[in-house]
C-alpha cells in the first residue's frame, strides 16, 4: 500500500521492477524515443533522475508488463476483484451474502476522505516548471499523458458525484499564452462534457482539477470502466489500499496524493487549436479546436516525481493498459449483450477500427440453408455499444464443432474467410460515426462501417500462394505490381499512389476486368491494393495496422463483378484500397537522429544496457 508514487517506485526498484537513468536526459523527443525502446523489449520502469529544464524527475514504462502492474496491486488486487464482480452481478451478493462481506467492507473503507487544508509539503509553482515533454516530432507541444482530469456535476456538486477521467492535455505551443492556459482534449459525450455542457446551460465556467502522480491506483482509476455506482475516487482507494485524500482551495478539489494539481476553469464557448499529437493509432491526430482551461494555480509536492507514457503505434505502454483492467474487471460484453461470446477490438489495427466477434446463432434450426441470421442481430448490437461503436470492421461468426479464439487474429480471419458468402454476407453502414482520431473517414467523426458475418459450412479452400491470375496482372496493367500472399486467402497488389477517388474508380474498374478475363479465383476472397505489398505482407502486424487504419468501408471496398440487388451489394472478390490517401494523417516516424543519440543509454556498461 502505497502513500504516494516515490514509495512505489521504491519498492519497484527493491524487486528489480525499475532502473534509474542519472544522466541529464532531453524532454525533447529522447525520453520518449528511450521509453518505446525499453517498452518493446519488455524492459523495466524507468526513473529519469535529471530532465532537461525541470527539477523534477519523471517516470514511465510504469505498467509496461501485466506481471509488474500485478506487482504493484498484489496487496489489494483480490479484495477490488471482488468488489467489482459483486457490482456487476449483484446477484452474486443476494445469493451468498456471507461470501461477500469482506467485499462491502472493502467498499466502505475506500470512502474518499475530506481533509481541512492542503499538506505542508505542497508548494506553488509555473507550468514551465514542468517536465516539458514531446513525444513525437510534429507533435504541436508538450502534453500531460498520464493526466487524471477531475471535475464535479454543476448540478450535484461533491466528491461523490465526481468524473475522473484521462483526457490529454497539451501544455504547451500552438495560440496557448504560457504558464495561463493549457489545452483539453475530450469529447462532448464523455463524463467531463457532460459536466461542461450542464455549466455551459447555467451559463458558469467549469471549475477543473488536473492530477499527475500519486499512488499509481489513481493512475489507473482514471481509465477504468467502472460500474456507475462505483466512484473513481472509491476506487482509487481500494485498489490502493488507502483512501483518497483530498481538501477544496478557492473551489477546486485537490488530491493531497499527487505529485502535481493543475487547476483552473474552462468558460463556455472558449476553444483554441489543440495538437497534433501522435495518436494510438500510429499517425497524428491533426490540429482541432478543443476546450481552453484558463489556469488558475499550477502545485508540486516536495519530491515530486512527473509519471508519464508514450502514445503510438500499437502496442504501447496502453496496450498493457487494456490488458490490465480487461484482467481486472472482467468482459463486460457477454453480459450486456446476449448471444455474445466474446468481442475482440484488435490491438494491431488501432483498437476502434477492427472487432473481431464470436456470437451465437440459434435461428438455423428453422432455416434450410446455414446462414447468418441472429449474428446480424447481435452484430448490429455490439456496433451500438459504447466505445464498440467507433468500429468500423466488424467480423463476426459463431462457434460450430471446432472452438474458436479471436485473439488468434489470422486463425479468425481464415475460419471466417474460409465461409464467406461475398454476395450475402457483407453489410454496410453509411454516413455514420468512427473514432475522431480515424482521418480515414469524410470528416472529422464521420466515415462508414461493415459486417462481415460468416456461418455455416466451409464454401472454399484458400489460397496459400498468389493465384496465376493476380501474378500475371503486371503484363496487363504495369502499375500494378509484385502480388504476395498476406494470409491464406488475402494478397497484397502494390498498386500506383492514390491521387483521387474518381481515378482510383478508374484503375479499379480496369483491374477488376482484367481479373474477369483471367478466370474466376474462388480461392482468393480479399485483395488489398497498397503502397508496398513487401511492407504489408511481412508480418500480421503490418497487415492488420495497414489495412484497417488506411480504408474507409462504403468508399474503399470494391469488388470483382459487383452487383447491388435488392440494395444489397456483392461481389466476386473483395478489392480493399488500403493506400495512403491525400486527406489521410502522417504516420509518426521517430527522428532517426534522436534514435541514434539514445545509443549512449544502452551500450555496455549504460544503465539499460542489455535491454
Amino acid at each position: 500500500m502505497y502513500r504516494n508514487l516515490e514509495e512505489a517506485m521504491d519498492d519497484l526498484e527493491k524487486h528489480g521492477h525499475l532502473v534509474r537513468i542519472s544522466e541529464e536526459v532531453d524532454p525533447y523527443l529522447e525520453m520518449a524515443a528511450i521509453h518505446m525502446k525499453v517498452y518493446e523489449a519488455g524492459g523495466p520502469a524507468l526513473l529519469f533522475e535529471k530532465v532537461k529544464g525541470s527539477k523534477y524527475r519523471a517516470v514511465s514504462n510504469l505498467f509496461g508488463t501485466i506481471e509488474r502492474s500485478k506487482f504493484i496491486f498484489r496487496k489489494t488486487w483480490s479484495a477490488t476483484q471482488n468488489v467489482i464482480a459483486v457490482r456487476n452481478d449483484p446477484m452474486k451478493a443476494l445469493k451468498n451474502p456471507f461470501a461477500h462481506i469482506q467485499s462491502a467492507f472493502a467498499a466502505a473503507k475506500a470512502l474518499p476522505m475530506k481533509k481541512s487544508s492542503l499538506p505542508a509539503s505542497f508548494q506553488e509553482i509555473e507550468i514551465t516548471d514542468l517536465p516539458l515533454i514531446q513525444h513525437w516530432p510534429k507533435d504541436g507541444g508538450a502534453f500531460i499523458t498520464l493526466p487524471q482530469v477531475y471535475s464535479e456535476d454543476p448540478e450535484k456538486p461533491g466528491i461523490m458525484n465526481a468524473n475522473l477521467g484521462m483526457y490529454r492535455v497539451q501544455l504547451t505551443g500552438n495560440e496557448y499564452i504560457l504558464n495561463q492556459e493549457i489545452g483539453l482534449h475530450y469529447q462532448i459525450q464523455r463524463g467531463i462534457g457532460v459536466h461542461q455542457a450542464k455549466a455551459n446551460k447555467k451559463g458558469e465556467p467549469l471549475k477543473v482539477s488536473i492530477f499527475i502522480g500519486g499512488p499509481p491506483a489513481h493512475t489507473l482509476s482514471a481509465v477504468m470502466p467502472l460500474p456507475e455506482d462505483l466512484s473513481e475516487m472509491t476506487f482509487a482507494g481500494m485498489l490502493a489500499g488507502r483512501r483518497f485524500r483530498y481538501s477544496y482551495v478557492d473551489g477546486y478539489c485537490i488530491s493531497h496524493d499527487a505529485d502535481f494539481v493543475i487547476t483552473g476553469e474552462i468558460h463556455p464557448g472558449e476553444t483554441k487549436p489543440e495538437g497534433p499529437f501522435g495518436d494510438h493509432l500510429g499517425y497524428y491526430s491533426l490540429t482541432h479546436d478543443f476546450p481552453l482551461m484558463r489556469v488558475h494555480k499550477v502545485y508540486a509536492r516536495k519530491n515530486a516525481i512527473w509519471p508519464f507514457t508514450v502514445v503510438g503505434r500499437p502496442p504501447q505502454e496502453d496496450t498493457s493498459f487494456g490488458a490490465l483492467i480487461h484482467e481486472l474487471t472482467g468482459d463486460a460484453i457477454p453480459r450486456e449483450i446476449p448471444g455474445v461470446k466474446e468481442v475482440h477490438a484488435v490491438d494491431a489495427a488501432g483498437v476502434h477500427p477492427l472487432l473481431l466477434a464470436i456470437g451465437s446463432e440459434r435461428y438455423t434450426p428453422y432455416q434450410q440453408v446455414k446462414q447468418p441470421a441472429e449474428l446480424l442481430t447481435i452484430a448490429n448490437r455490439i456496433l451500438g455499444t459504447g466505445q464498440l461503436s467507433l468500429a468500423k470492421y466488424l467480423f463476426i461468426t459463431a462457434e460450430e464443432e471446432e472452438p474458436l479464439d479471436t485473439h488468434r487474429e489470422a486463425d479468425f480471419l481464415t475460419y471466417i474467410l474460409e465461409r464467406l458468402d461475398l454476395r450475402r454476407d457483407v453489410h454496410f453502414q453509411t454516413n455514420t460515426t468512427i473514432d475522431t482520431l480515424d482521418y480515414s473517414g469524410t470528416g472529422l467523426n464521420q466515415g462508414s462501417k461493415v459486417i462481415i458475418a460468416a456461418y455455416g459450412d466451409r464454401k472454399r479452400e484458400l489460397c496459400r500462394d498468389v493465384p496465376d491470375p493476380l501474378t500475371k496482372l503486371p503484363e496487363e496493367l504495369p502499375g500494378f505490381s509484385d502480388p504476395r500472399m498476406v494470409m491464406p486467402g488475402v494478397v497484397a497488389l502494390q498498386s500506383p499512389a492514390f491521387l483521387t477517388y474518381e481515378k482510383a474508380q478508374k484503375e479499379i474498374k480496369e483491374l477488376s476486368e482484367a481479373i474477369q478475363k483471367r478466370g474466376d479465383i474462388p480461392s482468393c476472397p480479399i485483395i488489398l491494393l497498397c503502397d508496398d505489398s513487401e511492407y504489408i505482407s511481412s508480418s500480421n502486424k503490418n497487415f492488420l495496422w495497414v489495412t484497417f487504419t488506411r480504408s474507409n468501408p462504403a468508399y474503399d471496398i470494391y469488388g470483382v463483378n459487383a452487383s447491388i440487388e435488392n440494395k444489397h451489394w456483392g461481389c466476386d472478390n473483395m478489392i480493399i484500397d488500403v493506400r495512403i490517401k491525400p486527406h489521410h494523417a502522417p504516420p509518426l516516424i521517430p527522428d532517426p537522429n534522436v534514435e541514434k543519440k539514445i545509443e549512449r543509454f544502452f551500450v555496455k556498461g549504460a544503465p539499460l544496457a542489455g535491454i
